[in-house]
């Protein structure tokens, strides 16, 4: 069984052979990030295939990050090489959920939160504590709190 990390590791290893500087680039950073994380604590450990996922969506949340802040900045260039970097890295990740999934899951979250009699605005940690393990991998945190706020708002 091939572990993620060492699908990553193959997959550099190709970009490498084909010249794929991009992908190549963009790839040891992420290994690099893995690696940190492995040695970061007392213990030097080898990273489950979740706590790898983990890595690789901060890694990809920081590439979109980048990419805005170099487009507010007016470099064009440095924010397209950001975007494609963050494009490779999605091509590790679970599908992300649509709008209307993710609306239909809050959706369901909040009625759920006010039949426990959760209401207004403290509804808020209530229906995030239902909705995050369902969404868990599949949806940026601060997305899903956007429609939740939006949600408890109507």
């Amino acid at each position: 069984m091939t572990t993620l990390k060492s699908k990553l590791q193959e997959d550099l290893t190709a970009a490498v052979r084909e010249r794929d500087e991009l992908r190549s680039s963009t790839l040891r950073l992420t290994l690099t990030a893995i690696t940190k994380e492995e040695v970061a604590g007392k213990v030097k450990r080898v990273l489950s295939d979740d706590e790898v996922l983990k890595v690789i969506t901060k890694e990809a949340k920081k590439r979109r990050e980048a990419a805005d802040a170099f487009a507010q900045g007016g470099r064009p260039e440095s924010a397209e090489r950001e975007k494609a970097e963050g494009e490779v890295l999605a091509g590790y990740l679970p599908k992300q959920l649509g709008d209307d999934e993710l609306n239909d899951i809050v959706v369901q979250a909040v009625e759920e939160a006010k039949a426990a009699g959760a209401e207004g605005p403290r509804a808020m940690g209530a229906v995030m504590k239902i909705v995050n393990p369902k969404v868990a991998g599949l949806a940026e945190g601060g997305r899903v709190a956007a429609v939740v706020k939006k949600l408890l708002a109507d």
